[in-house]
């Protein structure tokens, strides 16, 4: 596997992916620097099998990592990502919305994780998911029954 290549083949793609979930140019463009590291380290233990889908699901779960890990108060993306998931109009209830999505990912298991953001973000299938993370739809909607639940319970929360 020739990492400068993949490099400059597949750098953009996994940019635009850090940068869909982290709303914020520089840290989507360390993420990126952060996926190929990981692909580097790890060269030994991988093929030439399907880069493309290796890359973004290293870059889904790198981003959701740096999500999960942040301790700082997350900016609002200019991306409409929020704006999609709140169905809002006004900066403020946008701003709470990622603060909400943010601190409910840092909870979530990191494959339940990857699986809301794979069927929220990206617009996925049920089928599409399960293959993706390697589970039956049956596990896939069980995941999202309790990402549901949990999500229920913050709003109730906080309301």
């Amino acid at each position: 596997m020739d990492i400068e290549q993949l490099y400059k083949q597949y750098a953009p793609m996994v940019y635009r992916r850090c940068l869909r979930l982290l709303g914020n140019q520089e840290r989507a463009r360390e993420a990126m620097q952060d996926v190929f590291v990981k692909v580097l380290t790890a060269k030994g233990q991988l093929t030439d099998a399907a880069p493309s889908a290796l890359l973004y699901q290293v870059a889904t779960n790198t981003c959701l990592n740096i999500i999960r890990s942040s301790r700082s108060r997350p900016e609002v993306p200019d991306s409409d990502l929020i704006l999609t998931i709140a169905q809002s109009d006004s900066e403020e209830e946008q701003a709470v919305t990622s603060i909400f999505v943010k601190t409910l990912m840092r909870k979530q298991v990191p494959s339940t994780s990857l699986i809301a953001a794979l069927l929220f973000l990206d617009g996925l299938t049920l089928e599409q998911v399960a293959k993706e993370v390697h589970l039956s739809v049956s596990g896939v909607r069980k995941r999202l029954r309790k990402f549901k639940d949990e999500v229920a319970k913050e709003r109730l929360q906080d309301g």
